[in-house]
């Protein structure tokens, strides 16, 4: 199982390395809009460096009165390649706890996806972004190891008018090489997200991951959950955050998946020098 020092040893060393990094091309931030700020955290391919953790517990379903834990820590970087395209990377690292029985559960690092997006400098109404998406065997938690090296796109469209951050994020990974058996990652998620905010930074949500296995049996493919949450953007001693809170429900799932997900999020924001 993750102990708490292993745990802490990964936050130490996420945030200080992704810090340092976020550091070397933004600027310290200097009261920003908490308003503004937050719906540029809501955008994927936002100017923006983001350090967010995201906290799931996962309970019901095949998993009954047991909680399979996933923490993934997605480090999001805009990296500028000239005055007309900005590539944002969004990297993946889910850490989980996955019960096996009997009281006992396998912990580890599960397969790290790295998704890029090309997207205009100097966003349009309608923002577009596209690029190439991998996935890497790089599992330790032995119910998560696929042995799959994959490839694929991922895509993002979305619009902010007013106090809204309306998009839909696209991705499909296909498997390039596989060690052998299953299961394989070839995936397809679709998540649509719908943001309103309503001032000081408050903002409610709900972005639900439509997730399809390819080669799962017939009536096993999807998992579509439905739910919500609410989150707050703020500035904390000089330090600008994101703290939020969401319910999922999978209204359909296949069988060995979970019935409901409670999710945390906590998010350090880095603003980027203009």
């Amino acid at each position: 199982m993750i102990r708490q020092p292993f745990l802490a040893a990964v936050f130490a060393a996420a945030i200080s390395s992704a810090g340092a990094a976020a550091k070397a091309q933004s600027a310290p931030a200097a009261e920003p809009n908490a308003t503004d700020l937050a719906k540029t955290t809501q955008n994927p391919v936002g100017d923006i460096v983001s350090i967010p953790f995201q906290f799931n517990f996962n309970n019901g379903g095949a998993y009954q009165d047991q909680t399979f834990f996933n923490l993934n820590f997605q480090p999001v970087i805009p990296i500028h390649l000239n005055n007309k395209v900005t590539l944002i990377s969004r990297t993946i690292v889910p850490i989980n706890s996955i019960p096996t029985g009997d009281g006992t559960s396998s912990s580890g690092v599960g397969d790290i996806n790295q998704q890029t997006y090309f997207t205009p400098a100097r966003p349009h109404k309608v923002i577009v972004g596209v690029g190439p998406s991998f996935s890497f065997p790089t599992a330790t938690a032995s119910p998560a190891k696929t042995g799959t090296w994959g490839g694929g796109f991922a895509a993002v469209l979305l619009s902010m008018p007013g106090p809204w951050v309306i998009g839909s994020l696209f991705q499909q990974i296909w498997p390039m090489s596989d060690s052998g058996g299953a299961p394989r990652t070839n995936a397809f998620l679709w998540q649509y997200f719908i943001n309103y905010n309503f001032g000081k930074g408050w903002a409610l949500a709900t972005a639900p991951s439509m997730t399809a296995n390819w080669d799962a049996a017939s009536g096993q493919k999807w998992t579509v959950p439905v739910g919500g949450g609410i989150s707050r953007t703020l500035v904390f001693q000089k330090q600008p955050m994101t703290l939020g809170f969401q319910y999922y429900y999978n209204a359909m799932r296949p069988d060995t998946a979970s019935s409901t997900t409670v999710r945390f999020i906590f998010a350090l924001i880095y603003p980027q020098k203009r």
